[in-house]
């Protein structure tokens, strides 16, 4: 990537009146109580009585992926500036993404850890989000070769806490209370809010670049490839992982997929709706890879369910040849 196209990407930048910003925090906080629609406090019972793959999932998602993103980031050099840095790094902050139990679901994985894993990464993610995003971006932006210029990365800690709780703290406690006491309500929301996640993550994309879509189309081809990368290594994570600890084949598959598919909705509003980017303005790249990211895990969390439906169809041809 050449210099000229980095600042391009740095150029754009995006920012919504207060109205607009409410609007997507209200949208995003009726999601995350459609993915908790599906969670039941019977599911965590069954999943934690053979817990090794809740700590796998959990070591993947908020250890592994963060800590390899960091080192990824800085093997690109100076392919990338710091802004998509970092962008990268607060991908692989947040919890997994809204639609994994329905990519999870369509792949034949095991469901109930899948619901566990986006239960307690959305959980955690009060603390685990701003903790590892401010580490990983200090420690980056201390042994990238950079500009001296770049300030110190400070998070505020307390707006960013705000944020996630009432964006998916609050969401998540009243699914789980209609799942529970409202079972045939929940059942008959659950579909429907899955397809209106993709499609509002879909919306927010184009609200967040309508403005910018020249420079978008121009540096786009860099972003693709930048977010395949990453994205194809956080997959990678949970397949290796899994199949390193030999976890059973419906538990490997829903690794992958949990660690593959990040919120990067949480992301967008982090960017947009709180002060983490006051020192350093404009935030184009960051904003830009995040973005994407969530239009590129659709495809590719799609991409894996076929393969391991295909992989399904073939062991079933194989078992009647034996037969």
């Amino acid at each position: 990537m050449t210099t000229q196209t980095a600042q391009l990407i740095d150029s754009i930048n995006v920012s919504l009146n207060a109205g607009g910003m409410n609007t997507i925090n209200i949208v995003l906080a009726f999601v995350m109580f459609g993915v908790a629609l599906g969670i039941r406090p019977r599911t965590f019972i069954e999943v934690f009585k053979n817990p090794r793959s809740v700590i796998l999932g959990m070591v993947c998602q908020m250890v592994l992926l963060p800590l390899l993103t960091f080192l990824l980031a800085l093997a690109f050099g100076k392919t990338i500036s710091w802004t998509m840095a970092l962008g990268m790094i607060l991908v692989a902050s947040c919890p997994g993404g809204n639609i994994s139990n329905f990519m999870s679901s369509l792949s034949r994985a095991n469901i109930e850890l899948s619901v566990s894993l986006t239960a307690i990464s959305t959980a955690l993610a009060v603390f685990t989000t701003p903790f590892n995003f401010w580490f990983y971006g200090n420690l980056y932006l201390k042994y990238a070769d950079i500009a001296s210029e770049v300030p110190h990365l400070v998070i505020p800690l307390w707006d960013v806490f705000k944020t996630i709780v009432i964006l998916l703290g609050i969401p998540l406690v009243l699914g789980v209370a209609t799942s529970h006491f409202l079972p045939e309500v929940a059942r008959k929301l659950k579909k429907p809010m899955q397809w209106f996640s993709i499609a509002f993550f879909v919306a927010m994309v184009i609200l967040s670049f309508i403005g910018n879509i020249d420079a978008f189309l121009k540096c786009i081809k860099y972003i693709f490839l930048i977010v395949i990368i990453h994205n194809l290594l956080a997959l990678a994570i949970g397949w290796c992982v899994g199949s390193s600890f030999r976890v059973p084949r419906r538990d490997r598959r829903t690794l992958t997929i949990e660690t593959g598919i990040q919120n990067s909705g949480l992301g967008l509003v982090l960017l947009l709706g709180t002060s983490i980017f006051d020192n350093f303005p404009p935030h184009g790249g960051t904003l830009v890879i995040t973005a994407w990211w969530g239009v590129w895990h659709i495809v590719s969390g799609l991409a894996i369910s076929y393969l391991f439906y295909l992989s399904d169809k073939r062991q079933l041809a194989r078992d009647r040849q034996r037969q």
